[in-house]
Protein backbone atom coordinates (compact mmCIF):
# COMPACT_ATOMS: atom_id res chain seq x y z
CA UNK A 1 0.00 0.00 0.00
CA UNK A 2 1.40 3.70 -0.92
CA UNK A 3 1.11 6.01 1.68
CA UNK A 4 0.99 9.67 1.57
CA UNK A 5 2.43 12.03 4.48
CA UNK A 6 1.82 15.68 4.43
CA UNK A 7 -1.04 17.62 5.16
CA UNK A 8 -3.87 18.44 3.63
CA UNK A 9 -3.24 22.58 3.33
CA UNK A 10 0.05 21.71 1.03
CA UNK A 11 0.04 22.47 -2.50
CA UNK A 12 2.78 19.88 -3.00
CA UNK A 13 0.58 17.46 -1.34
CA UNK A 14 -2.17 18.62 -3.32
CA UNK A 15 -0.66 17.67 -6.45
CA UNK A 16 0.27 14.45 -5.35
CA UNK A 17 -2.89 13.40 -4.20
CA UNK A 18 -4.32 14.96 -7.25
CA UNK A 19 -1.78 12.78 -9.01
CA UNK A 20 -2.92 9.91 -7.38
CA UNK A 21 -6.63 10.13 -8.02
CA UNK A 22 -5.90 11.28 -11.66
CA UNK A 23 -3.96 7.84 -12.30
CA UNK A 24 -6.41 5.45 -10.20
CA UNK A 25 -3.74 5.01 -7.73
CA UNK A 26 -4.72 3.84 -4.41
CA UNK A 27 -3.00 5.31 -1.40
CA UNK A 28 -3.48 6.14 2.48
CA UNK A 29 -3.14 9.91 3.67
CA UNK A 30 -1.34 10.24 6.86
CA UNK A 31 -2.00 13.89 8.19
CA UNK A 32 1.15 15.18 10.35
CA UNK A 33 -1.61 17.71 12.19
CA UNK A 34 -4.03 14.02 13.02
CA UNK A 35 -1.03 11.51 13.33
CA UNK A 36 2.21 12.52 15.09
CA UNK A 37 5.29 11.26 13.10
CA UNK A 38 7.82 9.88 15.40
CA UNK A 39 11.66 9.76 15.68
CA UNK A 40 11.88 5.75 14.88
CA UNK A 41 9.53 6.55 11.71
CA UNK A 42 12.00 9.61 10.61
CA UNK A 43 14.59 7.37 11.12
CA UNK A 44 13.19 4.67 8.51
CA UNK A 45 12.58 7.51 6.38
CA UNK A 46 16.76 8.69 6.60
CA UNK A 47 17.72 5.56 5.71
CA UNK A 48 15.80 5.38 2.01
CA UNK A 49 16.20 9.15 1.78
CA UNK A 50 17.94 11.75 3.50
CA UNK A 51 18.33 14.21 6.45
CA UNK A 52 18.82 16.99 4.54
CA UNK A 53 15.96 16.16 2.48
CA UNK A 54 13.72 15.59 4.65
CA UNK A 55 14.50 18.63 6.78
CA UNK A 56 12.44 21.55 5.34
CA UNK A 57 14.42 24.82 5.33
CA UNK A 58 12.05 26.31 2.96
CA UNK A 59 8.66 26.27 4.78
CA UNK A 60 7.08 28.75 7.01
CA UNK A 61 8.02 27.01 10.17
CA UNK A 62 11.76 26.68 9.77
CA UNK A 63 11.93 29.95 9.30
CA UNK A 64 9.31 31.09 12.28
CA UNK A 65 11.56 29.02 14.64
CA UNK A 66 14.46 30.88 13.57
CA UNK A 67 16.23 27.28 13.08
CA UNK A 68 18.94 28.73 10.61
CA UNK A 69 20.04 30.83 13.12
CA UNK A 70 21.22 27.73 15.49
CA UNK A 71 22.98 26.02 13.10
CA UNK A 72 22.00 22.87 13.97
CA UNK A 73 24.01 19.56 13.64
CA UNK A 74 22.13 15.98 12.01
CA UNK A 75 21.57 14.69 15.66
CA UNK A 76 19.58 18.04 16.49
CA UNK A 77 17.84 18.25 12.88
CA UNK A 78 16.24 15.26 13.76
CA UNK A 79 15.60 15.72 16.79
CA UNK A 80 13.51 19.26 15.18
CA UNK A 81 11.66 16.79 12.67
CA UNK A 82 10.49 14.64 15.55
CA UNK A 83 9.24 17.65 17.89
CA UNK A 84 8.13 19.54 15.11
CA UNK A 85 6.88 17.51 11.78
CA UNK A 86 5.61 20.67 10.04
CA UNK A 87 9.39 20.53 9.38
CA UNK A 88 9.26 17.61 6.94
CA UNK A 89 9.33 17.96 4.14
CA UNK A 90 6.21 17.41 1.79
CA UNK A 91 4.78 15.16 1.10
CA UNK A 92 6.90 11.92 1.80
CA UNK A 93 5.49 9.17 0.05
CA UNK A 94 6.20 5.77 0.80
CA UNK A 95 6.23 3.10 -1.41
CA UNK A 96 6.72 -0.56 -0.20
CA UNK A 97 10.72 -0.04 0.89
CA UNK A 98 11.25 3.38 -1.20
CA UNK A 99 10.69 6.44 -0.65
CA UNK A 100 9.85 9.90 -2.11
CA UNK A 101 10.46 13.20 -0.28
CA UNK A 102 8.73 15.98 -2.58
CA UNK A 103 6.21 16.89 -5.66
CA UNK A 104 7.94 15.45 -8.24
CA UNK A 105 5.54 14.17 -11.41
CA UNK A 106 8.89 12.57 -13.49
CA UNK A 107 9.84 10.41 -10.34
CA UNK A 108 5.75 9.73 -9.77
CA UNK A 109 5.80 8.49 -13.17
CA UNK A 110 9.24 6.14 -13.12
CA UNK A 111 7.89 4.61 -10.12
CA UNK A 112 4.24 4.45 -10.24
CA UNK A 113 3.16 3.55 -13.28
Amino acid sequence: MIKIYGIKTCGSVRKAIAFMNQNNIEFEFVDFKITKIDTKKIKEWIAKSSLDLLFNTRGTKYRTLKLKELNLDQSAKLEWLAKENMLIKRPVIEIGDKLIVGFDEERYIQMLL
